[in-house]
């Protein structure tokens, strides 16, 4: 969701994954910011945003992008700290999984 002209809008996965495509501004909010960047490839730049922050939401995409990198050891323990059991599946569908929760809040 979004504040549009006072109005609430919801912001859908293709929109948001068209928006990276598009190199459209990337959103505020630090958790999907992570994601953001690091769909477009900028892992280091996406760690940044979230290393320091201790919000469940922060230490989830956190936990994602050490999954990621292939630090199971470190992302199982952001999965504790965000109260978030491991996820084991395939990448792709962890990130679609995270985003969709971030933008079902209204963080984009």
């Amino acid at each position: 969701m979004a504040s549009i002209g006072g109005r609430i809008v919801t912001v859908s996965i293709e929109d948001f994954l068209g928006a990276i495509e598009r190199d459209d501004a990337a959103p505020a909010d630090p958790a999907l910011r992570a994601l953001w960047l690091d769909a477009r490839g900028e892992w280091d730049l996406a760690h940044k945003c979230v290393d320091q922050l201790s919000t469940p939401d922060a230490m989830w995409v956190h936990a994602y992008l050490h999954r990621k990198e292939g630090d199971a050891w470190n992302a199982d323990y952001w999965y504790r700290r965000a109260g978030r059991p491991p996820h084991r599946g395939r990448l792709g569908e962890e990130w679609r999984e995270i985003a969709e929760a971030l933008l079902e809040k209204g963080l984009a």
